[in-house]
């Protein structure tokens, strides 16, 4: 059996995307992706290996597109301004995105290569961006880490319908983040 002429893997993980941002990625099927294709599910199989690799290229997908969302808000910033930058571009993925987001959520496992360097080379963006903070390596990683908790516990919360009350919830996010950064300022201190 050949394959349908213009289904490709980058149109398949694109069209899973989809449905993943509009439905939640637990909706990505194999036959809910071959309905919206206008293929059959076996013709999915001479592209991808069955569901678990289609969720892997979805989460690489991911990573790659919040990697360059990050860069391109970045692009000329340093300091508070580039962190500012990294807080915006996260949320506004997460809002924009919510099913490829919460793929990019787990660590990758070693036999994923493509997916550890994707979540590699996230990691490294913005450990460079905090070398403005002049951190070694390891508080990089810390900081790093409390800094996507603090971004997916706010993405979370708002996606949930958590921030009810009536002040701006950029706002809010722009102070918890300068407040974030006066910590790290004490942290190096």
């Amino acid at each position: 059996m050949s394959p349908r002429k213009g289904l490709d893997l980058p149109a398949i993980v694109e069209a899973a995307a989809e449905i993943a941002d509009a439905s939640g990625f637990e909706e990505v099927t194999l036959a809910s992706l071959a309905q919206k294709l206008g293929v059959r599910s076996p013709s999915l199989y001479n592209h991808v290996n069955g569901l678990p690799e289609l969720r892997v290229r979805l989460a690489v997908h991911g990573l790659k597109k919040l990697n360059e969302a990050i860069s391109a808000a970045l692009d000329g910033k340093t300091g508070d301004e580039a962190m500012h930058a990294v807080a915006a571009a996260y949320l506004s993925f997460a809002r924009s995105h919510p099913g490829l987001y919460a793929l990019t959520l787990r660590a990758p496992c070693a036999e994923h290569t493509e997916y550890a360097e994707a979540a590699s080379a996230l990691v490294d963006l913005l450990v460079r961006t905090l070398r403005y903070y002049n951190l070694d390596e390891e508080q990089a990683i810390h900081v790093v880490r409390g800094l996507r908790s603090y971004l997916h516990g706010f993405a979370h919360i708002e996606s949930q319908g958590g921030f009810g009350l009536p002040h701006a919830v950029d706002e809010s996010m722009e102070i918890v983040m300068q407040i974030y950064l006066n910590g790290l300022r004490q942290y190096k201190a």
